[in-house]
């Protein structure tokens, strides 16, 4: 089904069409060449073709209506390049694709816009195709592409092949060239759009898919997840991890941004007969925090009142755990700042649900919740009531936390304790920028 939307670009917005099979396996945005639109034809095909292959995919105008009047703008590599960007951003926080691995399918000029974009999203471009493209206008950024690129070109299309032959030996990451037979620079010849669109599949496939993500430990999540983050430019961040697992994640935000970091403390409330199924969570505090899972306690048969009886149960382990990770420490004051909530995955929500209402009482400016990989089923209610989602995953298929990690041991508390006393951020007044009062 495709939907008739609006992607932000700063304080503008372009309208866009988005289609989303179900079980999406990736998204790919198309940047469209000279003169077209989201309405092209040729676009169109391709991105129904794409959803036949269980692609979701953008179609977007990457000009407002006044600036497409303009004929210098559409020819403005930096500007359509720049709009491209701001369309993976918005892919990357909208609940309906945040977590698709993210491909870019350029035309024409749009293909050198697409190349502009994944030199500067190097970490969120996961595969590109070009088809009848101009990427030796992309520059300088042919160089710093990472992610594997197709250039399909007609036989026929002499000066275009030729120029795509200059591009590619400029690239240095994975790099194929497919030569449709007969074809010209439209592929408008019988046939030769279909056999364009089949290489691009294939190399979708390959490339961009993945079936399931895999981390090797928390931390080379966390520095995975940190790029991302750093991209965003959070104003004033502030990191609180749930431990224990998220702890060794924060720290490689925190890091990355040089920010105070924090744990906050939160207790899983599990089903009596299986516990690793969270029925709630506690969360610590001036008074403590009972958060509900609605759907877990109707479907175990569960009153509200019992689960709250568990979650104090709770509460000494709480106590015992502040102690042991802050002795002496006060907590991070989040007020009037990004509080980033990090944990090592979401399953259901519960925890994470829990410490968002405990954060929020400490007026943070804005909330941001940091996850490697969360369920696509938990991803529409986190974002209801937080300001952003960071993910690198969002699996419509999830099972537990544990199955995306090479090495999930559980970590004891000397380790957390360990990775907490290492970690000393530079003080706000030795920070550059910063200036006394």
């Amino acid at each position: 089904m495709t939907q008739h939307l609006e992607v932000s670009v700063g304080r503008a917005s372009l309208p866009g069409l988005l289609a989303l099979p179900s079980s999406a396996q990736g998204l790919v945005i198309f940047a469209h060449g000279s003169g077209s639109s989201r309405f092209s034809a040729r676009n169109r095909h391709a991105a129904d073709a794409l959803g036949r292959a269980g692609f979701a995919t953008l179609l977007f105008d990457l000009l407002t209506e006044r600036e497409a009047n303009d004929r210098k703008n559409v020819f403005d590599i930096a500007l359509l390049g720049a709009r491209v960007v701001e369309a993976i951003d918005w892919a990357s926080r909208d609940p309906r694709t945040l977590g698709l691995p993210i491909g870019l399918f350029g035309a024409s000029t749009g293909a050198a816009a697409a190349i502009v974009a994944a030199a500067s999203r190097a970490d969120d471009v996961g595969a590109i195709v070009s088809r009848g493209g101009r990427p030796d206008l992309a520059g300088a950024a042919l160089e710093a592409v990472r992610a594997p690129t197709l250039l399909i070109v007609g036989s026929q299309d002499t000066e275009v092949l030729a120029l795509n032959h200059s591009a590619a030996s400029a690239m240095k990451c994975k790099t194929a060239l497919s030569i449709v037979p007969g074809a010209g620079h439209l592929f408008e010849e019988p046939g030769a759009l279909d056999q364009a669109l089949a290489v691009a599949e294939d190399w979708y496939g390959r490339h961009l898919c993945r079936d399931r993500p895999f981390f090797d430990d928390r931390s080379s999540a966390g520095k995975a997840l940190a790029a991302r983050i750093r991209a965003r430019a959070p104003m004033n961040p502030a990191v609180y991890a749930l431990p224990r697992g998220g702890v060794p994640v924060g720290l490689e935000i925190a890091k990355a941004l040089d920010a105070p970091f924090d744990v906050l403390l939160v207790r899983k409330i599990g089903v009596p007969w299986r516990p690793e199924l969270a029925a709630g969570a506690i969360v610590d505090g001036e008074r403590p925090d009972v958060v509900l899972n609605e759907d877990v306690i109707a479907a175990a048969g569960l009153s509200a009142a019992e689960v709250r009886d568990r979650g104090k149960a709770q509460l000494p382990e709480i106590e015992r755990r502040r102690a042991l990770y802050m002795p002496g420490r006060q907590p991070v004051p989040a007020r009037g700042a990004t509080a980033i909530l990090v944990d090592d995955g979401i399953a259901t929500g519960a925890s994470m649900s829990a410490a968002i209402v405990a954060i929020r009482r400490r007026e943070p400016a804005k909330i941001i919740v940091a996850v490697p990989v969360v369920a696509r089923s938990s991803v529409l209610a986190l974002h209801e009531v937080v300001d952003d989602i960071v993910c690198l995953a969002a699996p419509d298929d999830f099972g537990g936390v544990g199955e995306f990690y090479r090495d999930f041991h559980q970590l004891s508390d000397e380790e957390v304790v360990a990775m907490l006393t290492q970690y000393a951020p530079t003080p706000p007044r030795q920070r550059a920028g910063a200036t006394g009062g």
